[in-house]
C-alpha cells in the first residue's frame, strides 16, 4: 500500500507540474497576443486610448524622471499636443511567466517616430520592459511599463 501511495504521490507531482508548464505556455502566448493587439490599438486610436486600456487599475509607468501612476495619469499623459501624430512601433523579443501563470513580463525593442511642423521625421530607438498581471477576467493588463 505504502508503494502504491508513493507512486501516486509521484504521478500527482508529475501531473500537476505538465498542467503548471502548460498554463504558463498559454500565458506566454496570450501576453504576446496582447502586446500586438495593444501595438495595434496604438497604431489605430492613439497612445492615450491603448495605454489607458491596457493599463492595470494600478499600473505605473515609468517616463524617465517621473513615473505616471494609475490610469487617468497614464490618459492625461499621452493626451499631450505632443504625442498628435507619434507613432510608436514594438515587439517583445522575449516573455517569461511565474509558475501560477498571472504575472509575466516582456521586453523587447521600440521605435518612436515623430514629425515636426515642416515634416522633418524624427526617429529614435530603445528597450521596453513590461510587467503585466492576469486580470480575474482572463484578460492581461500591464502593471508596470
Amino acid at each position: 500500500m505504502k508503494k502504491q501511495f508513493i507512486f501516486f504521490l509521484t504521478l500527482l507531482t508529475a501531473c500537476s507540474s505538465g498542467v503548471n508548464k502548460s498554463n504558463q505556455e498559454n500565458s506566454k502566448r496570450e501576453i504576446v497576443e496582447t502586446e500586438r493587439a495593444f501595438e495595434a490599438m496604438a497604431r489605430e486610436k492613439g497612445l492615450s486610448e491603448a495605454f489607458s486600456f491596457y493599463a492595470d487599475s494600478a499600473a505605473a509607468v515609468n517616463r524617465g524622471t517621473y513615473i505616471l501612476h494609475g490610469k487617468d495619469s497614464i490618459r492625461q499623459y499621452y493626451l499631450s499636443p505632443r504625442f498628435k501624430g507619434v507613432k510608436l512601433e514594438w515587439k517583445p523579443d522575449f516573455v517569461e511567466v511565474s509558475k501560477s501563470a498571472d504575472l509575466g513580463y516582456t521586453y523587447g525593442k521600440y521605435t518612436f517616430s515623430t514629425k515636426d511642423s515642416t515634416g522633418h521625421e524624427s526617429i529614435s530607438k530603445g528597450f521596453f520592459h513590461t510587467v503585466w498581471k492576469k486580470q480575474a477576467n482572463g484578460s492581461w493588463r500591464f502593471v508596470w511599463d
